[in-house]
């Protein structure tokens, strides 16, 4: 059901079952019980980063079935997608299902916008199951849109270190101990920054956009929430968007955390903290799951935050403009 001008509440739409698969360094992190696949080594087994990148969501897709004790025929819809061009990891990696699949693109927003999209489709009967997924890879980031990993060039405290993981959720009315409350769409929030290395500040407004947009669609504020969490803003971004908020008369600075601040310890070589796609996704399909299931947390707004942006836009010194996608999870009674 539309609510407000950019979200919408769900009728009996649960979360059936998620799957993580992660790299090394995120298996030695904090968090390293609560994924379901790690790999000991950056290639995953496979000959390029890209391929290792692939391996990893079809590594979380088999964990997901899996776990569900389901087979693939009964999935009715995929949205999926990741950072590379073309999102091709994604594609080479359903093109070994019979899945019907649409291919999905919010940078690093794409967590979010997939499982909003499966409860969209869920919640019409339009599917029985739907699979939301994304990826990303540390080392097909960095070729991607700065420098590879081999050039060895020193990074400024700023930048972030893209997250190397999957994060794979199944959507279905089947009652869980988790339900799919409601979910708010941002727009497109141009902060007027061009730095790469400087992500977290450059998603921020876009982040404050949808929060503010959904405690106004919604009718909440932030007590509602036992946990605001956004995708990948880390150290830097997360005191911005309390700051934005704020100044918009929302205080969300006792229920506030972020994903590239949770999915490393602060001795890990990450600069700022996590980024990626991976990174909202791995958090919130590994730990935060844990913990709604567990009942630590009750209510969960989980907002994925995206840069859009590509290599010739850094070349051409183009701001970034950004989006930001929120979908709220709680403890289902």
């Amino acid at each position: 059901m539309k609510a407000g001008r950019q979200s919408w509440k769900f009728n009996d739409v649960y979360l059936l079952e998620t799957a993580t698969a992660v790299g090394p360094l995120e298996s030695q992190g904090p968090l390293k019980d609560d994924f379901d696949v790690m790999f000991d080594e950056p290639y995953c087994g496979q000959k390029s980063w890209e391929q290792a990148e692939s391996q990893l969501m079809r590594s979380a897709i088999t964990k997901v079935i899996e776990k569900a004790k389901i087979q693939e025929n009964e999935i009715s819809v995929a949205f999926a997608g990741d950072l590379v061009n073309q999102i091709v990891p994604t594609h080479y990696t359903f093109r070994e299902t019979n899945i019907p699949f649409f291919g999905i693109y919010g940078a690093c927003s794409t967590s979010m916008e997939s499982l909003m999209l499966s409860a969209l489709m869920v919640d019409s009967d339009n599917a029985k199951i739907a699979l939301a997924a994304t990826s990303s890879h540390n080392s097909s980031a960095e070729r991607q849109y700065r420098n590879p990993t081999e050039y060895g060039g020193p990074k400024p405290e700023t930048a972030q270190y893209t997250v190397t993981g999957s994060g794979v959720a199944l959507v279905s009315h089947k009652k869980t101990k988790i339900r799919i409350e409601s979910a708010t769409a941002g727009i497109i929030v141009d902060a007027a920054q061009n730095n790469p290395n400087d992500m977290g500040a450059a998603m921020a407004p876009a982040a404050a956009h949808t929060i503010k947009q959904h405690f106004v669609d919604l009718g909440v504020d932030p007590s509602y929430y036992d946990l605001i969490l956004t995708g990948d803003l880390a150290s830097c971004g997360s005191p911005i968007v309390v700051d934005i908020l704020k100044q918009e008369g929302y205080d969300i600075s006792e229920q506030h955390n972020d994903c590239g601040k949770l999915v490393f310890s602060p001795d890990q070589p990450v600069f700022a903290g996590g980024s990626g796609c991976g990174c909202c996704a791995v958090v919130t399909y590994g730990h935060i799951k844990k913990l709604l299931e567990q009942q630590s947390l009750k209510r969960v707004l989980v907002v994925a935050t995206g840069a859009l942006l590509n290599p010739l836009i850094v070349q051409q010194k183009e701001t970034i403009p950004c989006i930001a996608h929120a979908v709220a999870l709680c403890s289902a009674d």
